[in-house]
């Protein structure tokens, strides 16, 4: 029987409390929790929030946090502004993350989640070696606490992200797949790219998107189930492969997205029923 959950990502501003009983309203029982800023990151906040998890029965499957500097998410200024590989983000990104790890320690949280940015593809580039000296540092610290480090993709290519996960070589390195950015960064299809790096694929996205037409602007974002993501495709390779984790819904939580919302779990649990069929 497929063991993989359908869950959503919750933002911890809301409280911490606030943020597990948004997804308990929702009916989902996993998320990732999402934090902009590093205020929320507290030792009392990481508490409440292990309590809320056993409270509601909701399991919290990673969490991240945003780099406080201007990213932008095009073609043209993504490369300099987007994630931990660019060097002006470097020191901020790597005092967040280690903030980030110690509260996952804390409130119990499995894992932490970054973006590398658009990782250059020449193994010999000095940004590409310096990135990957980062994360193993990054990764040291996260076993330290008994958390994964989780590599969200997007802005690289499938073998740049493969690469780097060897190069670093540390077993509590993995991918958060992001379904919907393949797409819209016109990098992969989800479902081919987890021919090249599916073994490392411990937590993913759920979202939609279509390619890009302006080699400036990323591709559109659609409703689930209505963009280039072949998901009945792609979530029955991922049971191939023996994934067990949460199909994490990327969506805000707001009044007004509850019906989308609900539209997509009910078409991700319907598929995930056909395959137990």
């Amino acid at each position: 029987m497929t063991q993989m959950k359908v869950g959503i990502t919750t933002p911890l501003e809301d409280g911490a409390h606030g943020a597990i009983l948004k997804v308990s309203e929702l009916g989902l029982k996993a998320c990732q929790v999402t934090c902009v800023h590093l205020e929320p990151l507290t030792p009392e906040n990481a508490v409440e929030l292990r309590a809320a998890s056993a409270e509601f029965g909701i399991e919290i499957a990673t969490m991240s946090v945003h780099i406080p500097v201007r990213q932008v998410w095009n073609f043209d200024d993504g490369p300099e502004t987007i994630g931990l590989t660019p060097l002006q983000n470097r020191v901020a990104g790597m005092r967040m993350f280690k903030q980030t790890s110690d509260f996952a320690k804390w409130a119990g949280v499995p894992s932490i989640k970054i973006h590398l940015g658009f990782t250059p593809e020449n193994p010999h580039d000095p940004l590409y070696i310096s990135l990957v000296e980062a994360l193993k540092d990054l990764a040291a610290y996260c076993a330290a606490n008994g958390n994964d480090l989780w590599l969200e993709s997007g802005q690289e290519t499938p073998v740049t992200l493969l690469r780097v996960i060897q190069d670093v070589g540390a077993s509590n390195v993995g991918i958060n797949l992001d379904a919907g950015n393949m797409i819209m960064y016109a990098r992969a299809n989800a479902v081919d790219c987890l021919e090249v790096f599916g073994r490392y694929v411990w937590g993913v996205h759920i979202k939609d998107g279509e390619y890009p037409t302006d080699g400036h602007q990323l591709g559109a974002s659609k409703p689930i189930g209505q963009g280039k993501v072949n998901f009945p495709l792609f979530i029955a390779r991922l049971a191939e492969l023996g994934f067990t984790g949460v199909l994490a819904i990327e969506q805000a939580i707001r009044p007004e997205t509850v019906n989308e919302i609900k539209r997509a779990t009910g078409y991700l649990e319907s598929i995930i029923a056909r395959l137990d069929a």
